[in-house]
């Protein structure tokens, strides 16, 4: 009895031995000149690892995407996507790993991402960082995944703080001014259904798959390629919240207006709708874009408008980052570039790959955090996952209390004005 006693306590010091030798060896490497960590992203259906140092290299990265596996159901199933996670992941890490050239030992921490996102697949995330960290004594840094988004652009483009982002995806819209590593300032966030997910849904109306050119493509990136030969002003559609004067985003309005149009042509095709596409596909696609732009470009103008008012940006050298996949639309990244120049800001886009979910951006946040010392001696067991997280402090109300009132927003190499 007195051994088994023994033999708990034991292994209780030993515990708490682990956990201080992570949290001393974090302030040690606080100070280091080169910084390299391990990042696993697993928020959603994307599962990704990276390893980034603080010379902004990626030395290794692997990424698998569950898209083509969720798509036959028609949305993303939470046990799926689990499972997926759940095979995958090792492989992964040993590949990010065997691609820099490294061994686990020779990174100073694992980042992962622990909030928002489904709660099943972080939760597989955070299990294997733990358990990496447990076994090779290793510092886990918890991971905000919206705050990683945000960041991504200053390890491939050279943006200073504070900077206005922008982020839009099938998962979020939102806006919001970076003033550092963890210190975010919420003006604008999504009430209802993304852009990204607009879109993914208003291509499976218009039952884009049929074409085979096509098949390969994601519902956005299907409109856009269509949108390309259509007439942006052929159809028009209402604008929403247009009495608002916030910076929130709502895009189920756009979308039940798509909706609506769809049907309406379909109707006239009578019964050859069944197994076709509508006859003018590429302008109902060219229109849904600008529908989607002008709604953005008015939250992002008055954004401006607010961060002037408060001086929440500097006067020159000005940042605007635009990041989530949504930001890949070239459509949409030129009209909101259209509204940056307007307030002589340059705008910064991560590469297409690093603007989805990937294992850099938290490998990168985790660099970043390293280098401020911040979130280096939280105690592993007290980490867990969150299905929701709001990003920074929100300034949302007051935005609305400014009463900023936006004109006529003016797209010239549209050739035509647009209230």
């Amino acid at each position: 009895m007195f051994n088994f006693k023994y033999s708990l306590k034991l292994r209780y010091l030993t515990l708490r031995y682990k956990l201080k030798f992570n949290s001393s060896t974090s302030c040690y490497n606080s100070h280091r000149d080169l910084h390299t960590v391990l990042g696993i992203e697993s928020s959603c259906d994307d599962t990704g690892v990276a390893v980034v140092n603080s010379k902004k290299q990626i030395l290794g990265e692997s990424l698998h995407n569950q898209g083509r596996s969720h798509r036959e159901f028609g949305g993303i199933i939470p046990t799926l996507a689990r499972d997926f996670h759940q095979q995958n992941i090792d492989g992964l890490v040993s590949d990010a790993l065997k691609q820099a050239e490294l061994n686990i030992q020779d990174v100073d921490a694992i980042a992962v991402s622990v909030k928002p996102g489904l709660t099943l697949s972080l939760l597989v995330g955070l299990e294997h960082a733990k358990a990496l960290c447990h076994q090779h004594k290793k510092t886990l840094i918890p991971i905000h995944h919206m705050e990683a988004h945000a960041l991504t652009a200053r390890l491939s483009n050279h943006v200073e703080f504070p900077y206005l982002v922008m982020l839009m995806s099938g998962g979020h819209c939102l806006l919001a001014v970076v003033e550092g590593v963890d210190k975010f300032k919420l003006l604008g966030t999504c009430l209802d259904t993304s852009p990204g997910d607009m879109l993914d849904k208003t291509a499976r109306r218009l039952k884009l798959k049929l074409l085979p050119e096509l098949a390969a493509y994601s519902g956005g990136a299907a409109i856009e390629k269509l949108a390309v030969k259509g007439d942006p002003h052929s159809i028009k559609f209402s604008h929403v919240m247009s009495t608002t004067l916030d910076c929130n985003f709502s895009f189920a309005g756009l979308q039940f207006q798509a909706r609506k149009k769809i049907e309406m042509e379909e109707a006239k095709m009578g019964s050859s709708a069944a197994g076709s596409v509508i006859p003018n596909l590429e302008n109902m696609c060219a229109s849904i874009q600008l529908a989607i732009l002008n709604h953005m470009a008015k939250r992002l103008y008055r954004a401006f408008m607010f961060c002037d008012m408060k001086g929440l940006l500097p006067e020159s050298n000005r940042s605007l980052v635009l990041s989530g996949g949504v930001a890949s639309n070239l459509f949409i990244r030129d009209g909101l570039t259209h509204i940056a120049n307007q307030f002589d800001c340059d705008v910064s886009c991560p590469p297409p790959r690093l603007c989805t979910d990937n294992g850099v951006m938290v490998a990168w946040n985790g660099v970043e955090k390293i280098m401020k010392g911040i979130d280096l001696d939280v105690n592993m067991d007290d980490i867990k996952v969150a299905h929701r997280s709001p990003l920074g402090v929100s300034m949302v109300e007051e935005v609305n209390k400014a009463h900023l009132k936006v004109g006529r927003i003016r797209f010239p190499y549209l050739k035509q004005e647009t209230s």
